[in-house]
């Protein structure tokens, strides 16, 4: 339990939403936590599970649900407030943009790999003149088949009534080279597509130029003719 004066909601008074700690933050939308587990704990539970904040804009009620101790109210109450900041970000990051090469997508999506230590997946809807519809983060980790599994990356694009889809993930080393699981998982992506109606238009990973033998920090499926 905090002290009185550390409690976030008093912290929040005194000094403004932007001195508190993410789970500080989860702990106020949170509330009362229940009889098992105070807000406290919930918020550092929520935390872990998802591996960092961001990891939470991607959850569904029903993943919030799945945590003990939040009741149904409290899972939609909290799936809605992380939609709200999945559009809000979208908003700001100009959907309206077009995206109709891999140095584009390298451009947009390189600000947010600078000191990631892990992999990270994302799925680029877009609409028929290559706009982008909407950008979300798919998966944490290695770009496999099970995380980058193709009912994933296409349910975000048909959220969207996208017609097609770029995916993209970043090499922590900065060497854009393809793996052999890179290589398998974009067939299966490019299959499943064919499937669902949903064009996958490229497969974009994203390093850093000074660690790219080609120089340009990105490697592209679709330009390498492998899509």
């Amino acid at each position: 339990m905090h002290p009185s004066a550390d409690r976030p909601r008093e912290r929040l008074s005194r000094l403004g939403p932007r001195a508190l700690l993410d789970a500080e933050l989860l702990e106020l939308l949170i509330g009362a936590g229940s009889r098992g587990a105070s807000a406290q704990q919930l918020a550092g539970h929520l935390l872990r599970e998802a591996g960092q904040l961001a990891g939470l804009t991607g959850w569904e009620r029903a993943d919030f649900a799945r945590i003990r101790g939040l009741g149904p109210a409290k899972a939609a109450e909290l799936a809605a407030s992380f939609e709200l900041a999945r559009r809000l970000r979208e908003q700001v990051a100009d959907p309206g943009e077009r995206l109709d090469s891999p140095a584009k997508v390298w451009a947009r999506l390189e600000p947010l790999t600078v000191g990631l230590a892990v992999e990270k997946c994302w799925v680029l809807s877009l609409n028929r003149r290559n706009r982008l519809l909407g950008l979300q983060e798919v998966s944490s980790g290695t770009a496999t088949s099970s995380l980058l599994h193709p009912r994933e990356v296409f349910r975000l694009a048909l959220k969207h009534a996208a017609p097609a889809a770029i995916v993209a993930h970043n090499h922590p080393s900065g060497d854009p080279a393809p793996s052999h699981a890179d290589r398998a998982v974009t067939r299966q992506l490019t299959e499943a597509g064919r499937i669902l109606g949903v064009e996958l238009l490229d497969h974009v990973i994203i390093g850093r130029p000074e660690a790219d033998g080609a120089g340009k920090g990105w490697f592209s499926f679709g330009e390498a003719g492998l899509i």
